[in-house]
């Protein structure tokens, strides 16, 4: 039987600097290409509306990727969008986000529909990040999950021509339809 080899944050630094998304997923080197401008405009979109209300209201911090959030030594992801209360502000750090952020925004991009409702759903649970969206271009859709008893529960859908908010931010109206114009 094959050895299994689990790589560590000392690993994924010195991985090279090519274009290509490298996250490690209890220890396991995953990679993926660069996403394309369709899913970069969307992630910037998220990024501008959710920065605006937290600045506004000074709740914490936005990141945009790549950031790492370093969940354990052999655990580290880049979500599209991070959002760091301030409560968990002295997770960042010059290396990263050190732990879990309050938020974790993934766009599913034709290759990652599987890694994104699946693997990081379980993976984000498992480290303790209390939300987690999921942005589905194709569906038009922002589903919003909220960790309970270290489970990831559904706690808002908007679609189509809805408005409304999703936690953790019950004061930010969101359109979603503007979201794909």
């Amino acid at each position: 039987m094959p050895t299994r080899v689990v790589l560590t944050y000392r690993d994924y630094e010195a991985l090279p600097a090519d274009g290509r998304r490298y996250e490690l997923h209890d220890g396991e080197l995953r990679v993926t290409a660069a996403p394309g401008l369709p899913h970069q405009r969307l992630v910037g979109d998220l990024f501008v509306l959710l920065r605006q209300h937290v600045k506004a209201h000074r709740l914490g911090e936005v990141f945009v990727s790549p950031v790492d959030c370093i969940l354990s030594d052999t655990t580290v992801v880049q979500p599209d969008v991070v959002y760091l209360e301030s409560a968990r502000s002295s997770l960042a750090t010059a290396r990263g986000i050190e732990g879990p952020p309050t938020l974790a925004v993934e766009i599913v991009s034709p290759s990652t529909p599987r890694i994104d409702r699946g693997a990081k759903l379980q993976l984000y649970a498992r480290h303790g990040i209390p939300h987690y969206w999921i942005v589905d271009p194709e569906a038009r859709s922002i589903e919003a999950y909220v960790l309970t008893e270290g489970v990831f529960g559904v706690a808002g859908r908007l679609a189509g021509a809805d408005h409304g908010s999703l936690p953790p931010f019950p004061g930010l109206p969101i359109v979603v339809a503007t979201l794909w114009a």
